[in-house]
């Protein structure tokens, strides 16, 4: 008999790995903190790869359905600086590779894929705890309890199942994101509008960025970047909408003020996401009965990887469990080896990626930088 797969997580890595062992015909069951698919907005726009995010939706058979949610037009690239002078403007040919899409229509497509009570949702782990010869126990907080022979820690950047593995915690990189959101923006926000087109716009400078990406239905979504301490942020009262956007707007005086509209005319109170990641060489030694993947697994800076390196995380680690029937360990053991490597290499790219939007030389060496990108793209 087939050893059900326990999966901790319902994010897009737990949801391919947990659509590839149902094609496999491999049992699994997710479990999720949140009470509902519905419960919480799901992020803005992602650019899947070939090479990893397309490729795991490959193997997990969606692929017509993961085309019939591109968002056409969202790969286009603008990069202003601070006055809003146009610096670089590469438009979506459809020739890119890394077409966008929601994260929550994403996910929402991979739910759909799965078998009714797949997912069990408002089951946030408590406590995992070991009982031998692989094992473990997991608590949840409305106090039930389930036990796992073949555990995945799916559950992101705070995973409560790394411990088992690993003694590494996340660390502040040093920048925090600001989240805000304008809408009906080609009526109400026309000059902002235009200064992001019809993909995503950088406007950095040293140490601080505006960055924003337009989504379906008149939306912009921004992430004002700042690098400050946590405790710079914590002095901010984010619940006081005003007051948290005039501290932010502070930092952006002589801005255009196409540029500030995407602070000042936000939508709700600013949220604040600060960034932190995993020791870029982050692994573990085998531990019986237990894996990791996405963020639990390599969390590192914002870049354009993670979901994707998360959902190719999935569709590697269904896969070698579908290879090795009957060992487990080995499924895991070959799956680790190639993720540590991959994930190494992707995040010493995030770290350089983030500093080239806020180093002392930018914008220019972000321009720099993603002109090489066009072309390379445009010679491959």
């Amino acid at each position: 008999m087939t050893t059900p797969v326990t999966i901790v997580g319902a994010g897009l890595g737990g949801l391919v790995l947990a659509r590839v062992l149902h094609l496999h015909g491999i049992p699994a069951t997710v479990y999720e903190a949140e009470p509902s698919a519905q419960a919480r907005t799901q992020g803005g726009m992602l650019d899947i790869h070939e090479q990893d995010g397309q490729a795991a939706l490959a193997a997990a058979g969606l692929s017509d359905a993961f085309r019939a949610i591109v968002h056409v037009g969202g790969e286009a690239t603008r990069v202003r600086d601070s006055q809003g002078t146009l610096l670089l403007d590469e438009p979506d040919d459809g020739t890119g590779g890394r077409p966008e899409v929601l994260r929550g229509e994403l996910r929402d497509m991979l739910l759909t894929s799965l078998p009714p009570g797949t997912v069990r949702w408002g089951k946030k782990l408590s406590e995992v705890a070991p009982l031998g010869d692989g094992e473990h126990r997991l608590r949840f907080t409305d106090g039930s309890s389930v036990i796992s022979r073949l555990l995945v820690g799916a559950d992101g950047a705070w995973s409560k199942v790394r411990p088992l593995l690993s003694a590494a915690v996340p660390e502040y990189v040093g920048t925090t994101f600001i989240e805000t959101y304008l809408r009906d923006v080609d009526t109400r926000h026309v000059a902002a509008a235009e200064a992001v087109g019809g993909g995503g716009l950088f406007a950095p400078a040293p140490g601080k960025g505006i960055f924003a990406h337009r989504e379906p239905g008149g939306v912009l979504h921004a992430y004002i970047a700042l690098n400050r301490p946590l405790a710079w942020f914590d002095a901010i009262d984010f619940n006081d909408a005003a007051s948290a956007t005039a501290a932010i707007a502070a930092e952006f005086v002589g801005w255009a003020p196409a540029l500030t509209a995407l602070i000042t005319h936000g939508e709700g109170a600013p949220v604040p996401r600060p960034l932190f990641m995993l020791p870029v060489d982050h692994r573990w030694t085998r531990v019986r009965g237990v894996t990791l993947l996405g963020d639990a697994a390599h969390l590192a800076p914002p870049a354009g990887e993670g979901a994707n390196l998360a959902m190719l995380d999935g569709a590697e680690l269904g896969a070698a469990i579908a290879a090795h029937p009957g060992d487990a360990e080995a499924a895991f053991a070959a799956y680790e080896t190639k993720m540590f490597a991959r994930s190494h290499a992707a995040a010493v790219d995030s770290c350089t990626t983030l500093a080239l939007c806020l180093d002392e030389r930018t914008p220019a060496s972000l321009v720099e930088f993603l002109s090489g990108g066009a072309a390379s793209r445009a010679t491959a």
